[in-house]
């Protein structure tokens, strides 16, 4: 007689839930449904040539100097990207059937595994790489005692997307001590937290992370748009390797500004993004702005996708004609990304997925009556700044 063995889940796993973790990653948003994804970054880090200026030999008259052209290396390092579950062995075999269990404990943990991992993704592709979730406002702690505290999150980093009730975040740089988000307040930009570990207290000015993930995160549209020193992906500053970048200082969104951009983008590069991605408080105020408000059906890239998912969308006339633009709950409130999703790469190392090298996706926890499963990998998100665009401070 056939039990709910460990080589039959693994076998689900493999079968069943590959290919469901395959399109939930490919349709988790718009903008990483369109997202260009490679699985062959091998190496321990990836070089892609970046023009920087045209060959300088040229002229009339006389026969000119040559000149050769600048070329640097975009250096990229992959990342490490998790979900981790745990399923108790007795909760398994209690919901072994239909008779047991509404739903399946294995079927539901990796359900749910697999959409906190796009989250988080999700959050990843709209930051700066450096894992904050926001900073606590000055005199933001109220001590509720036995390593409970509310944080309340300044203006200037709140996004409620980030937090969500049951996230573990470290808090401060360079703390590995876990604290536990049990209850978000949007009206009055509230998180309490629990201590799990250590001995960490809260302090105002105090950065909140993703667990483990301080300066850990891929790269993201915040930290291209906002690149104004230094160097990104190795290569330093230049207006050839920028975004175009405008801080309106508060006022409110016009169409005037949003060509601006557009035709600035054009100008740098050449190019014309071809979509635009906003919050929805910005979503919402173009709506207001946009007199003929039609749907717009963008595909997936993946051909295996098509037919299973699609997001639509209003229009933007750009001077390459009308362009989608879509809402994202992770996209700041006062921001608007003007994108050329062509330009716009991830490259995943090899064995994306369920972790399996082993022979089995669940493992057997050590010191406890339960199974875990793995799933992610190894990433960096390459977005050339120079087919980027964006306006800031917006009013909200």
């Amino acid at each position: 007689m056939a039990e709910f063995s460990i080589s039959n889940v693994n076998n689900l796993f493999k079968i069943k839930y590959g290919k469901l973790s395959e399109n939930v990653y490919n349709s988790a948003n718009v903008l990483m449904a369109r997202q260009v994804k490679r699985y062959d970054f091998t190496g321990k880090q990836m070089f892609i040539p970046v023009p920087t200026s045209f060959t300088g030999g040229v002229g009339s008259g006389t026969l000119p100097t040559p000149n050769f052209s600048q070329v640097e290396d975009a250096n990229l390092f992959a990342k490490r990207v998790y979900a981790r579950i745990e399923i108790d062995r007795e909760a398994m075999k209690a919901s072994a059937n239909d008779e047991g269990a509404f739903v399946r404990a294995t079927k539901w943990q990796v359900q749910k595994g697999v959409e906190s991992y796009m989250r988080n993704a999700s959050r990843i592709l709209f930051g700066t790489g450096d894992g904050v979730l926001g900073t606590i406002d000055a005199g933001g702690v109220t001590d509720n005692g036995g390593g409970q505290y509310d944080l309340v999150i300044s203006d200037a980093s709140w996004n409620e997307a980030n937090f969500e009730e049951q996230d573990y975040v470290n808090i401060g740089s360079g703390s590995s001590d876990l604290l536990e988000i049990i209850e978000v307040v949007p009206a009055t930009k509230v998180v309490r937290v629990q201590r799990i570990t250590g001995s960490v207290v809260p302090a105002p000015a105090d950065d909140i992370f993703m667990q483990g993930s301080e300066n850990n995160d891929p790269q993201g549209l915040k930290g291209v748009l906002d690149f104004s020193s230094g160097s990104l992906y190795g290569v330093n500053y230049s207006r050839r390797w920028s975004a175009a970048r405008e801080d309106v200082g508060g006022a409110g969104l016009t169409t005037d500004k949003m060509n601006e951009v557009m035709l600035e983008v054009q100008r740098r590069s050449g190019k014309v993004p071809n979509m635009i991605v906003t919050s929805f408080t910005q979503f919402r105020k173009l709506l207001n702005l946009l007199e003929d408000q039609k749907q717009y059906i963008v595909e997936p890239r993946m051909p295996e996708l098509k037919g299973k998912i699609s997001f639509k969308g209003i229009e933007f006339m750009s001077t390459a004609g009308a362009i989608p633009v879509f809402p994202e709950r992770f996209c700041d409130e006062d921001r608007m990304y003007f994108i050329n999703d062509n330009y716009m790469n991830c490259y995943h190392r090899p064995g994306f997925g369920w972790f399996s090298e082993d022979g089995t996706v669940l493992l057997r926890s050590a010191n406890t009556d339960s199974y875990e499963a793995r799933y992610g990998g190894y990433y960096e998100n390459y977005i050339v700044p120079s087919f980027l665009g964006g306006l800031v401070g917006l009013a909200v």
